[in-house]
């Protein structure tokens, strides 16, 4: 079986290890290095699916986990025929983890060894992030790429 996601090296710098190189996907080719515009709730801001195309020539888009899963819901993207039909983009997607989100939502969340219970910052409801969940919402989103759950740390952080 051929995986969905495979990554061609085209050229790699002698002094620096700095690659050059194609990542093929299900929704297409991604040269790398590639500038990733952020479509945090499906949508990048103020621009159309054919605006990024056309004028800024995006190859793949980033979509943010923890946000869709707050609204409108995973299990409602993936009933809409997944992440790509609900955005109309038919070209490569990137979802995050949610990892950030530990660190940016310090104020809302308690972190275990199981993983993140989050305070919406909607609502107050909470939700627990576990690595496993994490993989079940993205599962769902229907990414091309997924990112597996992680946990950044702050400047200077003395591990």
């Amino acid at each position: 079986m051929k995986p969905a996601v495979t990554y061609e090296l085209l050229h790699e710098c002698k002094q620096t290890g700095a690659r050059r190189g194609v990542i093929h996907t299900p929704h297409g080719d991604i040269q790398t290095p590639i500038f990733m515009p952020v479509g945090t709730q499906a949508t990048v801001k103020s621009m159309t699916p054919e605006e990024l195309k056309e004028e800024v020539k995006a190859q793949i888009i980033l979509s943010n986990t923890y946000h869709l899963y707050l609204r409108p819901g995973h299990e409602i993207v993936k009933e809409a025929g997944g992440l790509h039909k609900f955005m109309n983009w038919d070209r490569p997607i990137l979802t995050d983890c949610g990892g950030f989100q530990v660190f940016s939502l310090s104020d809302l969340r308690t972190i275990s060894e199981d993983g993140v219970e989050f305070k919406s910052h909607l609502d107050g409801s909470k939700h627990f992030f576990s690595p496993e969940k994490v993989m079940e919402i993205e599962e769902a989103l229907g990414a091309d790429i997924i990112m597996s759950f992680d946990e950044c740390v702050e400047h200077r952080c003395k591990l």
